[in-house]
């Protein structure tokens, strides 16, 4: 009885030991994996880096607009008739007073010659009665009569004419004609349209402002066009006109600028975007677009600074978040209102991936090239 007592007393303190030593084994590595844990140092993140630049800066404001023709309208017929001769080849320019359509006028024709022998009857009639008159041998009635019938008869020669004529259609300006809705030997009513013709040079951009912009906007004032179709290319022009009320529904004002167009490359109905310049020119501080993180509650951006270790005496360096207050943008370039001061080196690319005191390296072969007038290609 005594033997299995203390072989169980041993075995149990056999157990207890056991449990001890694990227990102190697993606490030195708990302890050594926290001391290891306080002295790790993460590798810096390599970063980009841009300075803060001061520059001489003109206000624009951008809008989105579309290209409207200085002078455009859809020619038609005024009369009925069939087409004789098409003059005009779909696309190309026209110069004012041209003809481009004209219909059959045989019947008119033949209407004018007959009306054309009335009217010199009815003015040798005037005549006799004139001198009948002066010889008292025909009333002052009968002279009114024929009066009267010789100026019916040169009327209905004039309306003939005037029929005639409108069956040639013209072009009323210079411009460029569109693809001609009409075809040789058709028969048109009156108001069917045979062609669109525009004056493309110089062209109008139509575009909207906010009503602020009210107290800076004025004729004359310069303005830029750029548009998708020509990414290489801009026109400067002159705003032409401001529109004398504001849309009550959005409270922007319809503006005009004319760009001038010599080429034609510019076609009406194309979309644009549009920025007017501002006269005077302001100091900004600006930096690369790319290094500003966007969030619903401020903008911001990672400052790279020096920070010494009070410790080891070592300085490293370190990206310090700041928030900004961010102005006008200009291609890859965006102006600080407020938060930066000019030279402050900051993080142009690699931003999103930092924290608030996070160690950084430098390497600026990574950095976008960033420009004022960017030139993106498709590769």
């Amino acid at each position: 009885m005594k033997s299995n007592r203390k072989l169980w007393i041993g075995v149990i303190s056999g157990l207890v030991v056991l449990v001890l030593l694990l227990v102190g084994l697993k606490a030195g590595q708990i302890v050594t994996m926290v001391r290891a844990g306080e002295s790790f140092a993460p590798p810096p993140e390599t970063v980009a880096s841009a300075r803060v630049e001061q520059v001489e800066w003109t206000a624009t404001r951008g809008a989105i607009g579309s290209l409207v023709a200085e002078r455009g309208v859809t020619l038609s017929a005024e009369l009925p008739g069939t087409v004789r001769e098409i003059l005009f080849e779909s696309g190309s320019s026209v110069r004012k007073g041209q003809a481009l359509v004209r219909f059959d006028t045989s019947t008119e024709q033949a209407q004018l010659a007959a009306a054309a022998a009335d009217a010199t009857l009815a003015q040798l009639n005037l005549e006799r009665a004139r001198t009948l008159t002066r010889s008292e041998s025909m009333t002052q009635a009968d002279l009114d009569a024929a009066e009267a019938r010789a100026k019916q008869a040169g009327a209905a020669v004039a309306t003939l004419e005037a029929n005639i004529a409108k069956k040639t259609i013209r072009a009323p300006f210079d411009g460029r004609i569109s693809i001609r809705q009409v075809e040789l030997g058709q028969v048109v009513a009156p108001g069917t349209p045979i062609a669109s013709l525009q004056s493309v040079s110089p062209i109008l951009a139509e575009f909207w402002l906010p009503q602020q912009a009210l107290a800076e906007l004025k004729t004359g004032q310069r303005a830029r066009l750029v548009t998708d179709a020509f990414p290489d290319a801009h026109w400067d022009g002159a705003i032409t006109t401001v529109n004398t009320e504001v849309d009550v529904g959005t409270r922007n004002v319809r503006v005009r600028a004319t760009f001038p167009n010599p080429d034609g490359r510019l076609r009406p109905g194309m979309f644009a975007n549009v920025e007017v310049l501002s006269a005077d020119r302001s100091p900004a501080l600006i930096i690369p677009a790319t290094a500003v993180i966007f969030a619903p509650y401020g903008d911001s951006v990672f400052a790279i600074e020096q920070k010494k270790d009070d410790a080891t005496g070592r300085s490293s360096t370190v990206a310090r978040q700041k928030f900004v207050r961010l102005g006008d943008r200009r291609g890859d370039f965006v102006a600080v209102a407020s938060g930066l001061s000019a030279g402050e080196t900051i993080v142009s690319a690699g931003a999103f991936k930092l924290r608030n005191g996070m160690s950084v390296a430098v390497n600026d072969a990574l950095a976008p090239d960033a420009q004022v007038a960017p030139k993106p290609t498709d590769r």
